[in-house]
């Protein structure tokens, strides 16, 4: 136990530093979207790149991966959805920003530098790929539900054009930063040249600050979005995301047999809190912007003590 605190309580202290440098004021607002933007845009990309470029994939069985993390990622944003609408009277575009802020984790953020931290370069590869296919994938889900939830809530007349919102995804996808890391990191990796030299040393130095200024830029987020309101259904949605959704991804890697390395990270992963993507989608909407900020703050401060118990729980295994 010793050692998981030894792995849990610097990430999330890091954290905490950057929620305290955010709520003194000592950078300005400036400084503090600065660090932000050069985390999402150039840190964390960079970071990806190099894990695709160099990672050994070898002991990875991907499908089991994906199938396990996913499977409890759809039942808990179902699961979300449902509850926020059944329990709590909200529409259905409220719903949709409950079902996401009950799956998706802040993988990029907080999930990368922990699975470096508890299993170095071996965590980051099921991570990597875990982010791969999460960020595309949540996209897409989003695009489609989104229409569905406006057209039940009255909100469009007309259908929504099946191609306009394909191409709009396309293009989201093809301008985000993380994507073009990973795409850049499977080219250099297909053309077989060795990340080294001067090339590898600016690569290198630039990643190897992700970890820690995305902890920092994610403590200067939760500052941003505090508390709004009602807690008690972002309560639940941080139940379902640190106790439901590690629950089940646990179950489902066992059930299929996924190795150790890579069952522990997807359970860490899983037990990463609420991503700030659910806050942008309620902006998107114009509803549910109280609920996603409530599930992002409550869901982080919580997840000290969750993944500090899940880490524990599966190295027991």
């Amino acid at each position: 136990m010793n050692q998981t605190f030894a792995i849990v309580l610097p990430v999330f202290g890091l954290i905490g530093v950057g929620y305290c440098v955010a709520w003194s004021r000592l950078l300005g607002h400036a400084a503090d979207d600065a660090v932000s933007e050069f985390v999402f845009v150039i840190a964390i990309p960079m970071l990806i790149f190099r894990i695709v470029a160099t990672a050994d994939f070898g002991g990875v069985s991907a499908w089991r991966l994906w199938v396990s993390f996913f499977g409890g990622f759809v039942l808990c944003w179902i699961a979300g959805t449902f509850l926020i609408r059944r329990f709590f009277g909200r529409d259905a575009r409220a719903g949709l920003v409950g079902g996401l802020a009950a799956g998706y984790g802040n993988t990029t953020l907080i999930g990368i530098p922990l699975a470096l931290s508890a299993y170095g370069a071996d965590g980051s590869v099921p991570m990597a790929l875990i982010v791969a296919v999460q960020l595309p994938l949540m996209m897409a889900a989003v695009a489609l539900l989104m229409t569905r939830a406006e057209r039940s809530d009255n909100v469009v007349a007309t259908p929504a054009d099946a191609r306009a919102t394909a191409l709009s995804v396309g293009r989201n996808l093809i301008e985000n930063p993380i994507v073009i890391g990973l795409v850049a990191g499977g080219l250099w990796r297909l053309s077989g040249i060795p990340l080294a030299g001067a090339v590898g040393d600016v690569i290198n130095r630039i990643a190897d600050t992700a970890s820690t200024l995305a902890l920092f830029a994610m403590g200067v987020s939760l500052r941003k979005y505090g508390l709004r309101g009602h807690i008690q259904p972002s309560l639940l949605l941080s139940a379902l995301k640190l106790v439901l959704m590690p629950a089940l991804v646990l179950a489902l890697g066992r059930l299929i047999g996924l190795p150790l390395v890579p069952i522990k990270v997807a359970v860490l992963a899983a037990a990463c809190p609420t991503g700030v993507t659910a806050f942008l989608v309620a902006g998107r909407f114009r509803t549910g912007e109280g609920l996603a900020s409530n599930t992002i703050t409550i869901s982080t401060v919580l997840a000290v003590a969750s993944v500090t118990i899940w880490l524990a729980l599966v190295e027991a295994i």
